[in-house]
């Protein structure tokens, strides 16, 4: 059985605009590595309503799970869980469960659950909590689509207590073998031993380095480890140091 597939959302004008560099992306790549659950797509959107909308349609349309990071705080331009309530036609409004680890939350350090932050509380019908062990602000999963914070120390937080509830499949490992050649000479037999192994994924990515030396990493991936070990063991025969 192939694994199941996945895509992201990284949500937010400052991710587009080059003031906030995103990290979730990356973290999210690694677990969903680890738990047997192919990410296929990453897009950045921006905080605009109908560009959040179609997105969440059409990748939850596509892949078996999509992961939203950003736009779920307490301010005006956090618009992701109206939009994705938007796309699946699901009324949304503050929600009791929220509602309460809200307060609790506020009541332990003194704060006020102000209009604002009562806005964190607001889940579409349906959707399950997502756990917020960092600042409580609950995520939610609605039908295939987990909304979680754009914070990533509360984003990992979420994804650590979101994936051991989904269903993954074979963990994916991978090998790299480092080439001192140009990928000129890497392509042709790298190309007939992707066609050979259409199971594994070999990507190659070039380098410089300072002295002048250059080639490339060629990355073989696959959820049969003894079969990604084979291909690097031949290709590493092709190209002997």
């Amino acid at each position: 059985m192939p694994n199941p597939t996945a895509a992201m959302m990284v949500i937010g004008d400052e991710i587009l605009s080059g003031r906030t560099r995103d990290a979730n992306m990356y973290h999210l790549a690694g677990k969903l590595t680890e738990a047997g659950i192919d990410l296929r797509e990453v897009r950045v959107i921006s905080d605009d309503r109908a560009a959040i909308i179609a997105a969440v349609q059409a990748l939850a349309a596509a892949y078996d799970h999509v992961f939203s990071s950003g736009g779920i705080g307490p301010t005006h331009d956090d618009i992701t869980a109206d939009c994705i309530a938007a796309a699946f036609d699901a009324p949304i409004d503050v929600r009791a469960d929220a509602r309460a680890l809200l307060e609790q939350h506020y009541a332990s350090s003194g704060t006020e659950l102000n209009a604002a932050r009562l806005r964190m509380a607001r889940i579409p019908d349906g959707a399950a909590l997502i756990d917020n062990p960092v600042s409580a602000a609950p995520g939610f999963t609605l039908q295939n689509v987990h909304v979680m914070a754009g914070v990533p120390s509360v984003f990992q937080a979420m994804v650590e207590g979101l994936l051991p509830q989904l269903v993954g499949g074979a963990p994916l490992v991978s090998e790299t073998l480092r080439i001192h050649r140009g990928e000129g000479d890497i392509a042709g037999p790298l190309g007939a031993l992707a066609e050979e192994y259409p199971m594994l994924s070999l990507g190659c990515y070039p380098f410089q380095q300072k002295n002048g030396s250059y080639g490339a990493n060629v990355v073989i991936r696959g959820a049969d480890a003894a079969l990604v070990r084979q291909v690097k063991e031949r290709l590493a025969e092709t190209f002997p140091e």
